[in-house]
């Protein structure tokens, strides 16, 4: 239609006077420009539409005020190791430099901050949530304790993530291929709650046919890893910024044994190692082995992918209300842009959160999609275990 609009302005130019065809040519060259930009800025990572209403955001809008990042996890976990290794370079990038505090809220497997996030935050970039693997999935498995809903959200950003299972040294495993020494083992594994996350570890003992015993009640992953370090529980995984800075040390003085790491998606969507564990088999490797050779396949095994594909492919998601200004996000995605730029980032995040890009714009997006969906087969295959196994009818 502006093109039509813009054809007929100039068929229209030599009719008119001369300052009539000197304002209508700052028109067409006005309009042009328009278009021009439009189509050359596509394909930037940054892309909301825009409201006339949101004009009045300021660039230093965030001067002098303080955001809230809700983490409903415990400390130490990886969550709270995410939040905390961002939110420096954020107060830095953000034009005003606010003052970024990061609040715990931990109960119910992350439900509870959530609920709560979604009860009292109002749409002005100053109550931001942070979430993972484990809010989305008591969402997306209908959890009647969920009172939050992603359709009401927008991500500002999004980090995809990994995982790593390791073993007490006392069990005298070196390696993956160690399993079947204990498949018939009665182990304990410590566990946030059946909807959480940690469903994807308690399929994968399942299709291992490993005697794995879950214990619910934990108050995140931090609590799971502190409860192996006592001694309590044998058996534990860890998201891969936890698993680096909490784990690794544990490995070093040889008291944990990391068995397999859940993989990463490629670009085709197939199951591949983590970057930041190449020398680890992922767990598809593992099942494969373990079934002398024969791939993974069935109803199960994409039960098993669905939740790991939603839960660490969009295992950390910084979510606003839709409702707020869209130019809010982009002051907080631009500073994401400096931030990937930052030669001490650069320096420290790989050890920090891992090898994963932080992303914002269309890729977010994608990614909020994927972590926020499943198959009703798959939906219907994970109740239909949980209600088998544990007794839980949802």
């Amino acid at each position: 239609a502006a093109l039509q609009v813009l054809l007929r302005l100039n068929n229209e130019l030599s009719y008119m006077t001369t300052k009539k065809q000197i304002l209508l040519l700052c028109v067409l060259f006005l309009s042009a420009y328009s278009l021009f930009s439009y189509f050359t800025n596509a394909d930037t990572e940054i892309n909301y539409d825009s409201n006339p209403e949101e004009t009045q955001i300021a660039e230093d809008y965030f001067a002098g005020k303080t955001i809230e990042w809700i983490i409903p996890f415990k400390e130490g976990g990886g969550g709270d190791t995410w939040a905390r290794f961002n939110a420096p370079f954020l107060t830095k990038y953000i034009p005003g430099n606010p003052t970024i505090i990061i609040t715990n809220i931990p109960g119910g497997g992350s439900i509870k901050g959530a609920n709560l996030f979604a009860e009292r935050v109002k749409p002005d970039g100053l109550t931001i949530l942070g979430t993972s693997g484990s809010t989305q999935m008591p969402f997306l498995l209908d959890d009647p304790r969920v009172r939050y809903d992603y359709a009401d959200y927008k991500p500002i950003m999004a980090y995809p993530n990994g995982g790593v299972v390791y073993v007490s040294n006392t069990l005298g495993l070196k390696s993956a291929k160690d399993i079947k020494d204990i498949q018939d083992l009665p182990l304990i594994y410590a566990s946030q709650g059946p909807t959480s996350l940690d469903i994807v570890p308690n399929l994968a003992f399942e299709l291992l046919e490993m005697n794995v015993k879950t214990i619910f009640g934990f108050r995140g992953r931090g609590a799971g890893r502190l409860a192996f370090e006592r001694g309590e529980v044998k058996i534990d995984y860890q998201t891969s910024s936890a698993y680096l800075k909490n784990v690794t040390p544990l490995v070093k003085s040889g008291e944990a044994i990391p068995l397999w790491s859940w993989g990463v998606l490629d670009d085709n969507g197939k199951l591949v190692r983590d970057p930041s564990f190449p020398e680890l088999p992922h767990f598809g490797e593992v099942y494969d082995y373990m079934h002398k050779g024969n791939k993974p396949k069935g109803l199960s095994y994409d039960a098993w992918f669905a939740t790991m594909a939603a839960g660490f492919g969009g295992m950390k998601l910084l979510l606003v209300p839709k409702e707020t200004p869209n130019r809010i996000v982009e002051i907080m995605q631009e500073a994401f842009v400096k931030i990937k730029q930052d030669p001490e980032y650069i320096a420290k995040k790989q050890k920090a959160i891992g090898y994963y890009e932080q992303v914002i714009g269309k890729k977010a997006q994608v990614i909020f999609d994927i972590a926020t969906s499943i198959e009703e087969a798959e939906k219907e295959w994970c109740k239909s275990f949980l209600r088998e196994k544990y007794n839980l009818n949802i």
